[in-house]
């Protein structure tokens, strides 16, 4: 039996895929609104990158991608989120983007760790933490582990309720070969595979196709959290699932969060499939704020 391969350190195949990608990142965050603010914080993991916009006023908002995604993912998200909330997106660890790993990231534990760090470099607290996919089980192993700054969890069709099925690698690869098609061909395909991503501007996908291809990384799946693991988030969650999932079985996924998380609101979304923050922009947008005003900030975190 082959052992299993500890995590490692998340790196670009060489520095000319490095500079090819840091240059597509670069167009694609010019989708995000004026005036955005860029910053490194240091963690004992490295240096975290960081994106921000809105007022400095209001309970913070945190967005986490997904895997193999970056800050610029969001860009339908930021201007209304960020109206009254200052929003700030970080460039995950491990995936490709302008974060840079010094330590590989050894399970949830450490997962939370590296974030929480993040946080406090920030000077955060009453956080609403918002996660995609990969970054729905981040934001879960916070909520497990480190849950302190946090005022409420939304996790956007996330990893860690379920094993990671193999139709979701099929679908992955299945898109991978659409985005050789004729791109007029490529609303059907989106359709079919219900894959918002194949039908994103090119100066979005550009830098999610050069990480794919060229980021290097042994990170496993998201694993599924037990039982008793979840029992014991005492944050509110928000649980939002696409009816055409290719991550999630949505029924059962939603059964099981409302059977173990204490305080969770859960919802599938009816037509959507895996890329919620990109199929429903203002469906999404207008349920994290409801979210967030139904679960306030507690008073002594009001005061950051």
């Amino acid at each position: 039996m082959a052992a299993v391969k500890e995590p490692g350190i998340g790196r670009f195949a060489d520095d000319r895929a490095k500079e090819k990608f840091l240059q597509a990142y670069e167009v694609a965050m010019r989708s995000w609104p004026q005036p955005r603010q860029e910053f490194d914080v240091e963690t004992s993991f490295g240096t975290i990158h960081v994106h921000r916009y809105g007022p400095t006023e209001g309970s913070p908002i945190v967005l986490l991608h997904g895997a193999t995604g970056n800050s610029s993912n969001w860009y339908p998200q930021i201007a209304t989120l960020g109206r009254h909330h200052p929003v700030y997106a970080v460039d995950t660890i491990d995936d490709p983007g302008r974060s840079v790993q010094r330590r590989p990231v050894v399970g949830t534990a450490e997962n939370a760790a590296w974030l929480d760090e993040t946080l406090t470099a920030l000077d955060l607290d009453g956080v609403h933490l918002v996660g995609m996919s990969y970054g729905g089980f981040l934001a879960l192993a916070h909520a497990v582990h480190r849950p302190a700054r946090l005022a409420s969890v939304t996790l956007l069709d996330p990893g860690g309720l379920e094993k990671v099925p193999l139709r979701f690698y099929a679908n992955l690869i299945a898109g991978a070969l659409a985005t050789l098609a004729p791109r007029r061909t490529r609303p059907w395909f989106a359709d079919k595979l219900a894959n918002q991503a194949l039908i994103e501007p090119a100066e979005q996908l550009a830098p999610i196709m050069i990480g794919a291809r060229s980021w290097r990384t042994r990170r496993p799946p998201a694993r599924p959290y037990d039982d008793q693991e979840l029992r014991g988030i005492r944050v509110p969650v928000h649980l939002l699932v696409g009816e055409r999932s290719s991550l999630l079985h949505p029924r059962r996924a939603v059964s099981r969060a409302q059977r173990l998380i204490p305080s969770v609101r859960a919802e599938i979304v009816p037509g959507a499939g895996h890329g919620l923050s990109l199929e429903r922009p203002e469906l999404v947008n207008q349920l994290v704020l409801d979210f967030i005003e139904d679960n306030p900030a507690r008073r002594d975190q009001a005061g950051h």
